[in-house]
């Protein structure tokens, strides 16, 4: 019997050592991850909202379109998908739908942080978190729609660092966990010795977000599972990669020499989206005639 996707992130949470986890933004950049080898990814919503959107990550993306994203890239991959549940898109009651909506999607876990609505970035200015009271609760909310019925881990994040301080954001990530949160998340540490804390005072699983550029050190994998840290994940690596690689096309495009961009071989982009699998079944199918 398969195992389910929630099922399938268990088991590698409980085996030692540090996951990297490439994040993806369509079904697309999520197959490329797992054929690249990867067991685990993660929509981020900076990167899902800039390639649904065309538009930054600051609370645009509405919960259907995010569900329906999240839907077809969990459709398009075995491995497990974590979804970014923003705040919730409203009070306890929508937190509930929001993850029943993303169980009923085939996410393995949803991210619900404690920022004021509408969020925005954690490597980016101007934002905000609610009371610890308001942020239990959202994690209070999340844990009642799993008891309900819906499997799914949650993974609590909270962006208490930016404008409270160290202190508060442990204390907040370490309620969450007695709430029933899978997975912590201290958004934006500031230092090497931010992180080690963090890892040292969560008696729990805790995700690291290594943003090329931001606030965060970049350390290397093998120091972040050094430190304590069980998810590495790398939220705009793919987005990024693939971002550069069309401006540095459309640039050739421009100087009239297409031919210069770095391109993909044709047989090699049929293999991987699949052509070659779906005309195998197609070819079985006309057999049976």
């Amino acid at each position: 019997m398969t195992r389910s996707a929630p099922d399938r992130l268990r088991a590698l949470l409980a085996q030692p050592g540090l996951i990297t986890m490439p994040c993806c933004f369509d079904p697309l950049s999520a197959r490329l991850i797992e054929q690249a080898g990867f067991p685990l990814t993660f929509m981020s919503g900076f990167a899902a909202s800039a390639a649904r959107l065309g538009m930054p990550d600051t609370g645009l993306m509405s919960y259907g379109e995010v569900i329906d994203q999240g839907r077809n890239i969990c459709a398009a991959t075995t491995i497990p998908v974590i979804g970014d549940g923003d705040t919730g898109y409203g009070n306890a009651l929508n937190v509930k739908r929001t993850v029943r909506g993303f169980a009923q999607a085939g996410f393995a876990a949803v991210m619900i942080e404690d920022q004021v609505a509408p969020k925005r970035c954690g490597h980016t200015a101007g934002k905000a978190v609610v009371s610890r009271d308001e942020a239990c609760a959202r994690i209070r909310a999340a844990a009642d729609a799993r008891a309900e019925g819906h499997d799914i881990l949650i993974l609590a994040r909270t962006d208490a660092r930016h404008d409270h301080g160290l202190d508060e954001a442990i204390a907040r990530a370490a309620a969450f966990r007695d709430l029933g949160a899978d997975i912590l998340f201290v958004e934006a540490p500031r230092s090497e010795e931010e992180m080690i804390r963090i890892c040292a005072e969560l008696d729990a699983p805790v995700m690291a977000n290594i943003v090329e550029g931001g606030l965060t050190p970049a350390l290397p994998p093998a120091r972040l599972g050094e430190i304590g840290f069980r998810i590495a994940a790398y939220p705009l690596t793919l987005l990024s990669a693939a971002m550069q690689a069309m401006v540095q096309a459309l640039d050739a495009f421009g100087a009239g020499n297409p031919a210069a961009a770095t391109l993909m071989p044709f047989d090699e982009m049929k293999t991987r989206i699949g052509f070659d699998a779906y005309f195998a079944e197609e070819t079985r199918y006309a057999q049976d005639r």
